[in-house]
């Protein structure tokens, strides 16, 4: 069975991490996913991640991780003729996808007026920090950025250490998650309407719904979420210190409290209600710090999970790496070449997997502007025709 997006050409003009991350996503599950890229200015994502003889050669692991199965050709959209070749493209793709500031598309005569007149059908997401309208929507950000002006940062961290930044971007891949999630949405709209769509995508609004319930309860009565680091509201579901290591319990609802307490041999300690729970909450996590401090966190871990307790002994990213969960969920693709990369890498693939048709890899990482003859020969363009946009920088 063909992947569900397999005839779907998407035109990626996005750099850094959320836009290209979006692309990659529908990539991976069979679209044709064109990455442009200024032939004067790279994606910086080329030039970062932790080894720096790739960072030097542009195919740094920041761009590796979101680049499989995309073809990369560099377009000069300052140039008459650079917006031409984009006209091109988009009258015979499904979708563009833009992160650049708000209005600069627009001002270059390719904004979503501009390009639906050329293509009815197409769908037009921008992705930006703060949206396309409103008094912010001229400014810019990056994940952290987004993570202080949100209020993420302020729910993040102890009370005495406190706003702490997210270690991973997660709001990049968040907006990059909900952003594939919208492309699917309107290409499945599109087949019962005919019509294209434009998308307004903004990391702010994005970083407000990864606070839900935070939001929601704000918003019932001003109760702000206050930062309580490994600690949470009821003792049976926090972090502790065992005799080697840190345990993190997760008996968050009633019942399983219940079967914690059972296990440890402590009936006494049942609650019947929350508010049980937090009323005697200090007591419990000292008799918890206590009795956890017995055995070490791996053997808690088995104890709990055998019990059908939730808990899991914290493990840093190199630990997780080697679980034989992870390699038998298939997460990562491992490519053994690619160009550019000496020795062999492994990348995301996704956080699913379907019975059939589901997502893969094919091809690696492109180089910067590796595939722009193919491409521009697929528009018709000749070899001399493509010999002068090289030569007038338009490419």
């Amino acid at each position: 069975m063909t992947r569900p997006f397999e005839g779907i050409r998407i035109i990626d003009i996005t750099h850094v991490l959320a836009g290209p991350f979006a692309a990659y996503q529908l990539a991976v599950l069979g679209a044709d996913v064109i990455k442009v890229e200024d032939p004067n200015d790279p994606d910086q994502t080329r030039g970062t991640g932790s080894d720096r003889a790739l960072n030097r050669t542009g195919m740094g692991t920041g761009f590796l991780t979101q680049a499989s199965n995309k073809r990369a050709i560099t377009l000069n959209l300052k140039t008459e003729a650079g917006r031409e070749i984009l006209k091109r493209l988009v009258a015979g793709a499904d979708v563009m996808v833009e992160n650049y500031r708000p209005g600069a598309f627009e001002a270059l005569g390719l904004g979503y007026e501009a390009m639906s007149a050329l293509n009815p059908r197409l769908i037009y997401c921008s992705i930006s920090a703060f949206g396309q309208d409103g008094p912010r929507g001229n400014q810019t950000a990056y994940d952290h950025v987004i993570q202080a002006t949100s209020g993420l940062m302020a729910t993040t961290g102890t009370e005495e250490v406190n706003p702490i930044k997210f270690g991973s971007p997660a709001v990049d891949y968040a907006t990059g998650t909900m952003g594939a999630f919208a492309l699917a949405t309107t290409l499945f709209q599109r087949e019962r309407t005919g019509r294209g769509q434009r998308i307004d995508l903004a990391m702010l609004d994005v970083a407000m719904i990864l606070m839900s319930s935070h939001l929601t309860s704000y918003l019932r009565n001003g109760t702000e979420p206050r930062p309580s680091g490994n600690r949470h509201a009821h003792a049976t579901n926090s972090c502790y210190e065992a005799q080697e290591g840190l345990v993190m319990l997760g008996a968050s609802n009633l019942r399983q409290q219940r079967r914690l307490w059972l296990a440890l041999e402590r009936p006494d300690m049942i609650k019947e209600d929350n508010e049980a729970r937090d009323a005697d909450r200090d007591r419990e996590a000292a008799l918890l710090a206590d009795i956890l401090k017995t055995r070490t966190a791996g053997e808690w871990e088995a104890f709990f999970q055998a019990r059908h307790v939730p808990a899991a002994r914290v493990r840093r990213l190199a630990e997780s790496v080697l679980d034989p969960q992870f390699e038998t969920r298939g997460v990562t693709h491992r490519h053994h070449s690619a160009p550019g990369v000496e020795g062999g890498f492994s990348v995301p693939l996704a956080a699913f997997k379907f019975a059939h048709g589901g997502p893969s890899i094919e091809t690696p990482p492109p180089q910067f502007g590796a595939d722009t003859d193919a491409v521009l020969s697929e528009l018709g363009y000749s070899k001399s025709e493509i010999a002068a946009f090289r030569s007038e920088r338009v490419v």
